[in-house]
């Protein structure tokens, strides 16, 4: 993958909680990107910001400030990926020329040199809960579909090392969880999240099989027939 872009999932997937998975995010990912300026956000249940962290942006208070009055509501890329759980950037979601005649970019874009934006998701429990923030300033040129890829795989591990972490931070003495290995509590999870097979083997890093097959161990465990049955079973033991 461009850029080794591996180094940045293992040091995401290596952080030991929530605080230091953003720092090993927003401290390796500019490089991987070619951005000069870069985010984090996280959001509350009403889907206003609960915390947000700016690599880059001179005056960010400024900026944030600008954005929450002016920009949020008519941003085109932001509603896309609200919308579709995927990652975009700004040629992706307007007409030709249209990025510039926009209102984002008019009311609060152009003030900070960001001339070209890319954002992605980061989701659990089947919402939206953070966005991954991107821009370009000046001359650099706009983003394409490889970025768009590499962001897609980016959000994908963000989104099920949250997980993670939060099955770690589960009281294991539970009488249900007690019953499921680390591994099988992390599956769980991401099937709780709406992951398919597929998406949750790319996430841990196992087969598509090998998915299949423990939660075949897991519905036998909890004597259960379906993934519904087996997430309503273990609802008040995941922290999503």
């Amino acid at each position: 993958m461009a850029n080794s872009l591996y180094s940045l999932f293992d040091a995401i997937a290596r952080a030991r909680d929530e605080s230091e998975l953003r720092l090993r995010f927003m401290d390796g990912v500019g490089e991987h990107f070619g951005v000069q300026r870069w985010g984090i956000s996280f959001l509350n249940e009403q889907s206003g910001i609960a915390e947000i962290d700016v690599r880059g942006v001179p005056n960010v208070s400024a900026f944030l400030e600008r954005y929450e009055t002016v920009g949020r509501a008519v941003d085109p890329v932001l509603r896309y990926v609200a919308l579709r759980h995927a990652p975009a950037h700004e040629e992706m979601v307007l007409p030709s020329g249209g990025w510039k005649q926009c209102e984002l970019y008019q009311r609060c874009c152009a003030y900070y040199d960001h001339e070209h934006i890319m954002t992605g998701p980061i989701v659990g429990g089947g919402r939206l809960i953070g966005t991954v923030n991107f821009a370009r300033v000046g001359d650099n040129p706009a983003f394409g579909a490889e970025e768009i890829a590499n962001l897609g795989a980016l959000c994908l591990h963000l989104s099920a090392s949250l997980a993670t972490l939060q099955v770690r931070s589960i009281e294991l003495n539970s009488p249900l969880a007690s019953r499921l290995t680390p591994r099988e509590l992390q599956i769980a999870e991401l099937v709780a999240r709406g992951l398919t097979n597929a998406e949750i083997g790319a996430a841990l890093w196992i087969t598509q099989n090998s998915v299949k097959q423990a939660l075949k161990r897991m519905f036998r465990k909890l004597n259960v027939s379906s993934r519904t049955e087996m997430i309503g079973q273990i609802h008040g033991i995941l922290t999503w």
